[in-house]
Parts: C-alpha cells; sequence; structure tokens
C-alpha cells in the first residue's frame, strides 16, 4: 500500500512494519536497562561520541581518526584550531553536546536550525561568513572519498524563496503530523533535510545530528550510547548509492529504500548496544569498575593495562588485579607477555 506523507511517496507493507516493531520493542525495554547499567553507559556515551563525531566528519572529508579525535576533545584550546578537521571535529562535538544536554528544548523550526548550525560553523574560519544562514549559492550533495575524490550525487533545491518555502513546508508537516509513525517522520525529515540542502555547508553533518535530535525528542534515548554516525560511515557507498537512487526520481519520489536504509542502521546499532552490555555482565555480576573495564576492551581490543589505568583513572595495580580475575573467568583473552600483554575481548 503506497502512502504520501509530505511530498514524498512511501510503501508500507509487513516487512517495514516490523521492522518498526522490533526497534519498539527494544525501546520499551530500554528504561529497565538504563537504569540497571548506569556505570556502562556513561562509558558507552563517551565513546559513542567520539566515534560519532569521528565518522560525521570524515564522511565529509576530514582525516582524524578516533584516537585523535579523543585527544583534541579532552584537550581542546579553541586558540590552536589552525586546521579545518580540527575546526570541524570541536563544532560537531559542540553541537552533539548541546542536542544532548537540552534535546527536550530545541524546537523543529527555522531559528533552532539556524542555531544549531552557527554552533556546528563556529570555529571553522572559512564558513563564518554563512553560518547560522541559508544558502545564497546554489550547491550539491557531493560524495567525498578517501582518495580525494569528489562526486556529485544529486542536486538541491535553489537558494533563496525555493529554498525558504521548502524549508518552511518541512516545519509545518513536522509540527502538523501526529499521525505518521515518529521513526518513519524521523527517517522522512532527514531525507528531505538533505534534499532540499539549505545551508551553504555542513548540511550532511547536520542532517545527522537532527536525526540524533529527533530521536531522542521522540523517546529514543538509546541512540546516545551508540554511533548511527559510524554506521553510516561504515556503508558510506550504500548511503550515497540509496540517495541518489531516490534523488533520481525527484520530485514526489518514493523513498522506501531510503527509510530501509535508515531502519537497517538503527536495528544494527541497537543490535551493537546489546552485545555491548552484555559483554559487561548485564546480569549484575559485576562490579562497576568491572564493568567499564570490560566495556573498555571490548571498545579497544588489544590495549594494555597501562592505558585502561590512565583512561579510566583507575590505579594500574587494582587494573591488573581485575584483568586477571576476567581471565580467569573467561571474560577476557590475554595476549603475549610482559610489557606487550594485551587485551580482547572473548
Amino acid at each position: 500500500m503506497e502512502s504520501q506523507v509530505h511530498y514524498l511517496r512511501l510503501s508500507l507493507n509487513w516487512k517495514l512494519i516490523n521492522t518498526i516493531s522490533e526497534i519498539d520493542r527494544f525501546d520499551a525495554s530500554w528504561a529497565t536497562i538504563e537504569r540497571k547499567e548506569g556505570q556502562s553507559l556513561k562509558q558507552l556515551k563517551n565513546i559513542a561520541t567520539v566515534r560519532s563525531v569521528g565518522a560525521s566528519t570524515r564522511i565529509e572529508g576530514s582525516k582524524m581518526s578516533d584516537e585523535e579525535v579523543e585527544v583534541l576533545l579532552k584537550n581542546i584550546d579553541i586558540s590552536k584550531l589552525e586546521d579545518r578537521d580540527s575546526q570541524e571535529v570541536v563544532g560537531y562535538f559542540q553541537t552533539l553536546d548541546i542536542i544532548s544536554e537540552s534535546f527536550q528544548d530545541i524546537r523543529i523550526d527555522k531559528s533552532s536550525l539556524k542555531n544549531l548550525h552557527s554552533i556546528l560553523m563556529k570555529h571553522s574560519e572559512k564558513d563564518q561568513w554563512h553560518k547560522g544562514d541559508y544558502k545564497q549559492h546554489s550547491n550539491a550533495v557531493e560524495a567525498n572519498y578517501p582518495d580525494g575524490t569528489k562526486q556529485i550525487i544529486f542536486q538541491t533545491k535553489e537558494p533563496g524563496f525555493p529554498t525558504e518555502d521548502a524549508m518552511n513546508s518541512l516545519f509545518e508537516w513536522y509540527s502538523s503530523d501526529k499521525e505518521t509513525h515518529p521513526l518513519v517522520k524521523s527517517a522522512l525529515f532527514s531525507y528531505e533535510f538533505v534534499s532540499i540542502h539549505p545551508f551553504q555547508d555542513g548540511n550532511g553533518r547536520l542532517s545527522r545530528l537532527l536525526a540524533t535530535l529527533l530521536l531522542l525528542q521522540n523517546g529514543y534515548r538509546w541512540i546516545q550510547y551508540v554511533s548511527l554516525e559510524h554506521e553510516i560511515e561504515s556503508r558510506k557507498n550504500e548511503y550515497y548509492r540509496v540517495l541518489r537512487s531516490c534523488q533520481s526520481n525527484r520530485p514526489n519520489e518514493n523513498i522506501n529504500e531510503w527509510v530501509v536504509f535508515f531502519f537497517s542502521a538503527l536495528k544494527n546499532i541497537q543490535e551493537q548496544l546489546m552485545r555491548k552490555l552484555e559483554s559487561t555482565g548485564i546480569e549484575g555480576s559485576l562490579s562497576p569498575r568491572e564493568k567499564s573495564i570490560l566495556t573498555f576492551i571490548g571498545n579497544y581490543a588489544g590495549c594494555k593495562s597501562g592505558e585502561i589505568a590512565k583512561r579510566l583513572d583507575i590505579p594500574n595495580p587494582t587494573v591488573k588485579r581485575i584483568l586477571t580475575d576476567l581471565v580467569s573467568r573467561k571474560l577476557i583473552i590475554k595476549h603475549g607477555s610482559g610489557s606487550g600483554t594485551n587485551y580482547s575481548i572473548m
């Protein structure tokens, strides 16, 4: 059965409906998990933030690794943000932080989105002339590849009144539509925002931030403990292919392919989150320190005791004792010996 939502067409079928139900069933149990796993979730959120910032900026051409992003975010010195990659990383981090802390107070309207864009571009020297304002020149969605090449994915809405009208229509639809499922609305809003490409630059990054914002506002709080951006980065070619495929039939296109991609990304990161929580001993048999160390090893395979002690601020003798215990309980694997000893999850 095909339906029209906003200006887009969507073919609702049992497979799509079942996926929505699966995501919602997970969400229904999340409140209980959140209460039980406080310490583990705190660490997962920190890791997810680094991965999200790194992945989303790399999709747009940044060369910084997650390790480099983490070092930068721990020692932010705005006066020393001289290269564009660092400027974009800090801008993304600060925007994501505001969304995480204040998502309930952020309205989905022109003023709020312009403010988020202004924060996102705050440190980018070459973007000062257009930050927080709709585009003044035509732009296009481009794919940035590791070898430095670019490819135009699709053309976007013309600047001026066409962009202004399209965004106003998008805000009006999102606010007034009380029937469409929140997950579908989030997927559609993200797609249409990228299709319009309302700002001169930063649209891809902001679209992924907005996806997180909309999911949080609709009650999917688990999204802040995993990285949707990292999932998209790992499927970057598919991401661009799906966008191009849907856009080729614009206007009034059927966007089933995009919705299926968006939902499969959410399903994958839900499963990743549960695997991580299970590896930390969700049954409650581990102490908070044991859980935090197990979670850390799960995210940083090959880490050493000194690194764990430094990153988690736990005395090294305590870390070594816990590592020995976790090895004996067959929760982690010890590799090597002496100074080369490192650990990974079973």
